[in-house]
């Protein structure tokens, strides 16, 4: 299955899918598509940057633009997949307020598990977006992104509740918030946890402590993980050399790279693509 709405001039793009065919398949290829896939009627193995991920059955995962997913052709799973151009989740923040929470929120894709409610609703809201791909009209668009912006809201309501910060005061969840986007937006020449604090008006040690308090981890674990993600994944998806990695992350010494990148995987940069690609090809 794949239906899809699609506004030529304006490149904007909004698939329903399950991946069970061929051009649902290469969707997974493109770069530009943020992806929300629903393990609706069982359990499945995905990969994720290259690592494998168990979905269980009504678990949700939310990718970003960044993330390489590989997904098995077989049916079970519903995904909803759309492009910057169609809905750009950091112009629209106002919006939906869930750049820094389900998207762009660590360096890791959520994954929420759906109470019974929580399926009813999405697939009410699912059955609506099937509805909505099959009415072609002059405001079908318009009616789907009023949709995605439900699914949106609702998902990243569900992503607090799990990460336990639905409660903080709106201050805190925003600077949680504006801290993983700057994360996001400047990892690649910012190590410094005082360099984002100095970004949000506000001194490493008030950060740390409101990471603390949110029972989040560090800001600089944050920071390690997300330059830690990057460097895993030009690794695996490049052919770029560990010293040209190492500049691409802002390290003006391969060396200091090197050292990082071990002290926290075990391993030098060149052992684990070596290890990573043998294992791949087993």
């Amino acid at each position: 299955m794949k239906l899809e709405f699609k506004n030529t001039l304006e490149e904007s793009s909004i698939i329903l899918t399950d991946f069970n065919c061929g051009p649902a398949q290469n969707l997974l290829q493109d770069s530009g598509y943020y992806k929300i896939v629903w393990a609706r009627d069982r359990e499945f193995s995905l990969t994720v940057d290259g690592y494998a991920v168990q979905l269980k059955q009504h678990q949700v995962l939310f990718c970003t633009t960044l993330n390489l997913l590989q997904v098995p052709k077989e049916s079970g799973l519903i995904a909803l997949v759309f492009n910057r151009e169609f809905y750009c989740i950091r112009d629209h923040d106002h919006e939906v307020s869930c750049n820094g929470i389900l998207f762009f929120g660590s360096s890791q894709p959520p994954i929420v598990s759906l109470a019974q409610k929580d399926i009813r609703s999405f697939e009410a809201m699912f059955t609506i977006f099937r509805e909505e791909f099959e009415t072609v009209d002059h405001i079908q668009g318009e009616m789907l992104r009023v949709m995605l912006k439900r699914l949106l809201i609702t998902s990243s309501r569900l992503v607090k509740e799990m990460q336990k910060i639905s409660q903080l005061p709106n201050t805190q969840l925003e600077l949680l918030r504006n801290f993983h986007v700057l994360v996001e937006q400047h990892f690649k020449e910012k190590h410094k946890v005082a360099d984002y604090a100095a970004l949000l008006y506000k001194s490493p040690k008030t950060l740390s402590n409101v990471f603390k308090k949110a029972g989040r981890p560090s800001p600089l674990a944050i920071i390690n993980e997300r330059i830690l993600l990057e460097a895993k994944r030009l690794l695996l998806n490049s052919h770029l050399s560990a010293e040209q990695i190492a500049h691409a992350l802002g390290y003006e010494e391969g060396a200091h790279f090197s050292k990082f990148f071990k002290s926290h995987t075990g391993l030098p940069p060149v052992e684990y693509r070596a290890k990573k690609t043998k294992t791949a090809q087993a």
